[in-house]
């Protein structure tokens, strides 16, 4: 097949993500898009991780340009709050570890909590990222010296692409009512509306790809625990403080809340699992976190898992309409820009054969399970047992292929504990080893590196030394540099607001 028009079915932050992109990478293709004046978006997905920034660059997209527009708001981090243990929280920060001058990676800060056990997890982030840390904790941003995403409204996100990047789509508001097929796939939408490559972005609906072309959904509910969700909106009681540069994920009884402070309110939302917990009763687990009721709460069900495939003949699926996997990490957006920079790795060609659909589906697939075992890390790592829905979390048998040794590709569970076994270091990239620090899940420990380093486990401890001192000088230095620095609040009021 040859991509020479396109019809987008779904509006949304997915829907006019895609168009942008298509906009840039087939600048010669008629594009439309179709959205239904009948179905309103979910409206969630506030947050966003690192990897946004990318496509906005690729784009040509500058953040002080929808963020006000979107009530938007940097973010440096994300918090988790009460996941190994109540009392006890710890940030999975942006940007890459400062470890250029250490004796081995990241391990120097588990070296460091050998000779002092009464250093608290959360400390790895501040030794290991100082200069983002740094800014985390006084509140403060500039954007020029440090990795970030954002916080906005998806839906107003959405909207501000339309207006201001997709002035040549063709856009069309009218319910599908219905959809004629042939040999290649879709022939036809409403028997009038015609292209060479449909994309889905209807939500869970998956209207043309679930539901018209009957691709089989993987569910992942084996993997994840949850697959439900109450949403609302607050006020802010004091929003020079409570504006902070971080998603914050709070672990209560039967699952999480996030809390995201976007400029003009917050975002706050309880994700459970309705095994556990009806939903009324998760209402009023998720009003007593909060400690009001003065607010619309919104009920969401999620479908949890992925399509098989998701470029089935002349349908390519992103967004919610390919997969979900839920909330914790902030991939909802990340799977779609991902996924069309894989489509657009595989369409270079022009013509496009089987084998470019396949390889499609094969990165999409593998981004999207790497990045869901990461999210079931989360909750694997937990030592919390204070309610049933913990207990069972705790006490959950992971993955097979851990007792079974099956050689399959899995980048997630699989190489966290290969990297324990093997190398007794986890890789610096992305965000595990984060997430282990804050669960105290160590690469090695004091009796292995007794057991290899034999008579010589003496000398090897006062060789940390230097290093340890070395993180904290660090740590300190990247204190000093952010006290001038403006905070959060100011500079948004000052370079995006009142500007």
């Amino acid at each position: 097949m040859e991509i020479k028009s396109v019809i987008i079915v779904g509006g949304g932050s997915a829907g006019w993500m895609t168009a942008t992109t298509l906009l840039k990478i087939l600048p010669d293709a008629k594009i439309s898009l179709i959205e239904s004046p009948k179905i309103s978006t979910i409206g969630v997905g506030e947050s966003t991780i690192q990897p946004i920034t990318e496509w906005c660059n690729f784009i040509g997209i500058d953040p002080h340009k929808f963020l006000k527009e979107t009530e938007g708001s940097y973010k440096l981090s994300i918090k988790f709050t009460d996941f190994y243990k109540k009392g006890e929280a710890f940030h999975y920060p942006f940007g890459l570890p400062t470890i250029s001058q250490n004796l081995f990676e990241t391990n120097d800060w588990w070296y460091k909590k050998l000779v002092y056990p009464e250093t608290p997890n959360s400390d790895y982030a501040d030794s290991i990222y100082p200069t983002q840390m740094a800014y985390v904790n006084a509140n403060k941003i500039n954007p020029n010296k440090i990795a970030y995403a954002f916080h906005f409204d998806a839906t107003k996100f959405g909207t501000w692409l339309r207006k201001n990047k997709c002035q040549n789509i063709n856009h069309i508001k009218e319910n599908i009512d219905t959809i004629e097929q042939d040999e290649n796939g879709i022939a036809s939408l409403n028997n009038k509306y015609k292209a060479d490559l449909y994309i889905d972005c209807t939500g869970f609906r998956s209207l043309l790809l679930g539901q018209t072309l009957k691709e089989p959904f993987e569910s992942y509910e084996d993997l994840l625990p949850n697959n439900s969700a109450w949403a609302t909106k607050i006020k802010y009681k004091n929003k020079e403080k409570e504006l902070v540069p971080y998603t914050n994920c709070t672990a209560i009884e039967n699952g999480w809340v996030w809390n995201i402070p976007l400029w003009s309110r917050i975002g706050t939302g309880y994700v459970y699992s309705n095994k556990f917990v009806d939903d009324d009763t998760a209402l009023k687990e998720f009003k007593n976190h909060l400690g009001t009721d003065q607010a619309e709460f919104k009920n969401i069900k999620m479908k949890v898992g992925i399509h098989n495939r998701l470029w089935v003949k002349n349908v390519v699926a992103i967004g919610l309409s390919a997969g979900f996997i839920e909330p914790l990490e902030s991939n909802g957006l990340f799977s779609v820009h991902e996924f069309l920079k894989n489509f657009m790795r595989n369409i270079r060609r022009k013509k496009i054969s089987q084998w470019d659909k396949d390889n499609f589906n094969y990165m999409c697939k593998m981004d999207f399970r790497t990045f869901a075992e990461f999210v079931a890390l989360h909750y694997a790592l937990s030592h919390r047992t204070d309610t049933e829905y913990w207990k069972a979390n705790f006490n959950k048998q992971w993955d097979k292929n851990l007792i079974n040794c099956e050689p399959v590709h899995v980048a997630g569970i699989r190489r966290a504990a290969e990297h324990k076994r093997y190398s007794y270091k986890f890789p610096s990239e992305g965000g595990f080893h984060c997430i282990a620090a804050g669960m105290n899940w160590s690469p090695t420990e004091l009796n292995t590196i007794k057991w290899f380093e034999g008579k010589n486990y003496s000398k090897t401890e006062s060789k940390w030394l230097p290093y340890i001192t070395n993180m904290k000088k660090r740590k300190e230095k990247a204190e000093k540099e952010v006290k001038e620095e403006p905070t959060l609040y100011n500079y948004l009021k000052d370079n995006v607001y009142e500007k």
